[in-house]
């Protein structure tokens, strides 16, 4: 699937191209800031997108064999949810109707606008 696809699935559900279209971008933009920025983006049932640093290490050229020194950099990464975890090692599992993941009950308290 990519992110046509994606968008095409979302507008199943919304029944607007033009709204899925949106909606996909508005969230892959603020993934994409807020990680970025150092900041953690956790999904409930989906899992968590952070900026990581990697260490100064040496590498070595796979042409020539030459050791090359790599620079430190930070990094995406993604951990799934354990739930995530669960639906791809038993596809099964996951639910014939309704969602796969667990919404966000109304009670729950409203994460922080970003600065």
């Amino acid at each position: 699937m990519n992110k046509a696809d994606l968008v095409q699935a979302v507008e199943a559900r919304l029944g607007s191209r033009k709204a899925a279209t949106e909606a996909v971008e508005v969230v892959l933009e603020t993934i994409v800031r807020e990680v970025a920025k150092g900041n953690r983006v956790s999904l409930t049932g989906f899992g968590t997108f952070e900026k990581v640093a990697r260490a100064p290490r040496t590498g070595r050229n796979p042409r020539t064999g030459e050791t090359v020194k790599i620079r430190k950099t930070a990094v995406p990464r993604f951990s799934a949810s354990t739930k995530f975890k669960d639906y791809v090692k038993a596809p099964r599992s996951l639910p014939k109707n309704g969602p796969a993941l667990a919404r966000a009950s109304a009670s729950a308290p409203a994460a922080p606008a970003a600065p």
